[in-house]
């Protein structure tokens, strides 16, 4: 290499383009119909970056390297082959991973300098260490959560919002002395177990209901970990990388806030997701009208607009499949189909587009909250696949509700509205759902899977008679 140009350029060429690539991939990531590029330029880049990284002359043995090259794709290629529903703890863990690996670079790092640590490089280095300690821990609770390892719904206690923000107000008293005194070494082992802890509490009085601007604000602490290695290792790829995906991740967790209506504060303390059982219990009592799938088949197939809903309900049946075949039924005997998704369905940002592309639905047939709403007055069914809390009307009439003020689907309006659904138990914010009980709604009780099969199949039989 040496006959061309030099190893150090060669690295900063490799190490600007892994940028440039980072750069246009959020960028194409945005758009549905360029996500894909988007993912093949993020891939690139890691992969220019790892490689520049590994002709830096101070690597002396390759030899660890490449133990950890082989671990790594060892574990890493069964835990990338998941299905769709996991993809979410799959990308709790994956956060958890990288913050793990800036925790363990920042301590290396004190280690190798302590105690002569400028001020400034201290507090950037104690930040690196925060963050990325709170983060792996409530990553690992997030995934834990999603999981259904842990308890889904939030934990609280009298106290709790005192207790975590003295936990983190302690951590930041300790971050400050070492950066007055980095010579008191023995402290820097509180800084990692503070946050640890910090990071398993954050978590604990966060509901299922918040896990989409939960995962998306991990995301972002990682980022900024990220770049805040980057200024104690000097590389400029890390900064930028990492000021990228915190900012990104940030902006995503306002636009999810914003989706809920709920301040980030809310999110974090609130205990939204907490069950009100006297309320659901008293609701269960009143009558339903439910449907067979001969019967929705039949409103479905004399329809000239449909709206679908899909929910994480859709997702855990893994019924995306099924829906598509549905969308195809209907779309050849004319019928006007599209889809409504709303920000925070499913169980993290996106899930709902990611499925439905899974199952090739076409793009410009998925229509966000804010251009569903308007069509909905005029749509003949629309058909609700497990999806709970972003079409409960009490969002919008009663005051009383935890979830009053956030923007919804407004199925309701809908001429006819049909909801698969597996019983009538409440959704992650633990609350019922009005819908359910109006005059114009169906419940089509059963898997989404089976049950949107089995309307397709009823479709396809009345075809055949025709």
């Amino acid at each position: 290499m040496t006959n061309f140009i030099s190893t150090d350029t060669f690295i900063e060429i490799t190490y600007l383009t892994a940028t440039v690539l980072f750069v246009l991939s959020l960028k194409w990531l945005s758009s549905p119909a360029t996500a894909r590029r988007g993912v093949f330029a993020g891939e690139l880049g890691m992969l220019l970056a790892v490689v520049g990284t590994l002709f830096h002359h101070g690597i002396v043995d390759y030899k660890w390297i490449a133990i950890a090259l082989v671990l790594g794709t060892i574990i890493g290629v069964p835990l990338g082959n998941v299905q769709m529903t996991a993809v979410p703890q799959r990308t709790a863990l994956s956060h958890a991973f990288g913050a793990l690996c800036v925790t363990l670079v920042g301590t290396s790092e004190f280690y190798l300098r302590a105690p002569d640590i400028p001020p400034f490089m201290m507090a950037v280095l104690a930040m690196e260490v925060i963050l990325g300690s709170l983060t792996f821990t409530g990553s690992l609770m997030a995934a834990g959560k999603l999981q259904e390892i842990l308890p889904q719904r939030p934990i609280t206690y009298k106290g709790q919002n005192f207790v975590n923000l003295g936990l983190l107000s302690a951590a930041v008293i300790v971050a400050g002395v070492l950066v007055v005194h980095p010579e008191q070494m023995r402290l820097f082992p509180v800084l990692i177990i503070i946050p640890l802890v910090f990071g398993v509490m954050l978590i604990i009085p966060i509901g299922g209901a918040d896990m989409p601007t939960v995962i998306s604000l991990l995301n972002s602490y990682a980022g900024l970990s990220a770049a805040a290695m980057g200024f104690v290792l000097s590389s400029k790829l890390l900064i930028i990388a990492g000021a990228l995906d915190g900012s990104s991740g940030f902006i995503l967790s306002v636009i999810m806030s914003k989706a809920m209506n709920r301040s980030f504060t809310n999110v974090l303390f609130g205990g939204f997701g907490q069950i009100q059982t006297s309320v659901a219990a008293a609701e269960e009592a009143r009558p339903v009208k439910s449907a067979t799938p001969e019967e929705a088949a039949g409103i479905l197939a004399s329809a000239s607009k449909v709206v679908i809903v899909p929910g994480y309900g859709m997702a855990v049946a893994q019924a995306q499949h099924k829906v598509r075949e549905l969308y195809d039924s209907l779309t050849k005997r004319g019928v006007d189909v599209t889809f409504g998704i709303h920000p925070v369905a499913g169980r993290m940002p996106g899930h709902m587009n990611v499925l439905l592309a899974e199952a090739d639905i076409p793009y410009d047939k998925l229509l966000e909250m804010d251009l569903i709403n308007g069509d909905l007055p005029q749509t003949d069914v629309a058909l609700v696949i497990g999806a709970n809390d972003v079409t409960n009307p009490a969002a919008r009439t009663d005051a009383g509700s935890p979830i009053y003020g956030m923007p919804i689907l407004d199925v309701d309006k809908a001429r006819t509205v049909m909801v698969i659904k597996r019983s009538m138990a409440a959704g992650f914010a633990g609350i019922d759902n009005p819908l359910y009980y109006l005059d114009r709604t169906l419940m089509l009780f059963g898997d989404a899977k089976n049950f949107v099969g089995n309307i397709v199949r009823e479709l396809s039989g009345s075809d055949g008679h025709r």
